[in-house]
C-alpha cells in the first residue's frame, strides 16, 4: 500500500489491485460539486474521486460505496488523513441495491467511473475484484442508471465517463431512467487522435437539450501535457484547505 496525492494535501491509499488513473482525475474535475451539495460516488474503489470531490468542491457531504470491502478499507484510510471537515464517508454497498445505500432523493450529485468493457470482451482477470472493476456485468449500465435515479433528487446531476464505442448503450440506459443527457465532452490524447473517453453529465427529470463541449486534449503534438491538462493536474499541487 502507498499514498498518492489527489488534491493539494489530500492523498488516496492505493494497492496493486485498487488504484486510479487519468480517467478518475478527469471525471472528478468535470464533476466537481458546488458548495453545500450532497454527493455520492458509486463504485468508489480506493476513493480517489470522492476524496478529490470533497477537497475541491466543499460539498456538504461525500459518500462513497463499493462492493469490495478491501477497496473500502483503502478509501477509509485516505479519509482518515483528510484535512478538514466533513471527511468523506465510505461504506460497502452494491448499486444494484440502491435502497440499501440511502433513501430516495438523498443526493444532489452522483458520480461513477464504471467498468468499461462489455461482458466476455477481451481478456478477463482471474481476480474477481479486478474483473468486476473492468468488465461490465449484463445489467451494469441499467442498474447503474437505476441507482443514480433513485439516489438523486429531481433535477440532480449524474456524472460518468466511458469509452466512445459505448455511448449508444449509455444513452439508452440513461433514457430508460429519466436521466436526460445535458453535457458531453470527448477526451482526446492529442488533437489529431480520435477520442478515447467521454465525460457526460445527465440530469434527473431534465429537459431535452445536449451541449457538446469542445474536446479535452491531453497532450501536445510533441507529447507534452496540454495547457488544459496542466491546469487539471495543478489541482493536485494546490493547497485545497
Amino acid at each position: 500500500m502507498e499514498y498518492i496525492p489527489v488534491y493539494g494535501p489530500v492523498q488516496a491509499a492505493v494497492s496493486d489491485t485498487h488504484r486510479f488513473g487519468t480517467d478518475a482525475i478527469l471525471l472528478s474535475h468535470f464533476a466537481m460539486p458546488c458548495a453545500g451539495e450532497r454527493v455520492c460516488e458509486l463504485g468508489t474503489g480506493c476513493g480517489a474521486i470522492a476524496l478529490r470531490l470533497a477537497a475541491g468542491g466543499r460539498p456538504a457531504a461525500v459518500h462513497g460505496v463499493d462492493i469490495a470491502p478491501e477497496a473500502i478499507e483503502l478509501a477509509r484510510q485516505g479519509a482518515d488523513r483528510f484535512p478538514g471537515e466533513p471527511k468523506p464517508a465510505f461504506a460497502v454497498g452494491d448499486w444494484r441495491n440502491p435502497r440499501q445505500i440511502a433513501p430516495a432523493g438523498s443526493f444532489r450529485r452522483v458520480v461513477c467511473n464504471p467498468p468499461y468493457f462489455p461482458p466476455d470482451s477481451g481478456a478477463t482477470n482471474a481476480d474477481l475484484t479486478v474483473r468486476l472493476a473492468r468488465h461490465e456485468q449484463p445489467d451494469t449500465l441499467d442498474s447503474l442508471c437505476a441507482a443514480a435515479a433513485w439516489l438523486l433528487c429531481s433535477g440532480g446531476r449524474f456524472f460518468l465517463c466511458h469509452r466512445p464505442e459505448r455511448l449508444p448503450a449509455v444513452l439508452a440506459a440513461l433514457g430508460a431512467h429519466r436521466l436526460e443527457p445535458k453535457r458531453l465532452q470527448p477526451v482526446q490524447k492529442r488533437a489529431d487522435t480520435a477520442p478515447w473517453l467521454f465525460l457526460l453529465e445527465a440530469r434527473l427529470d431534465g429537459r431535452p437539450g445536449l451541449t457538446w463541449l469542445p474536446p479535452l486534449v491531453l497532450y501536445t503534438a510533441d507529447g507534452q501535457p496540454s495547457p488544459a491538462m496542466q491546469e487539471i493536474y495543478r489541482e493536485i499541487q494546490t493547497e485545497s484547505r
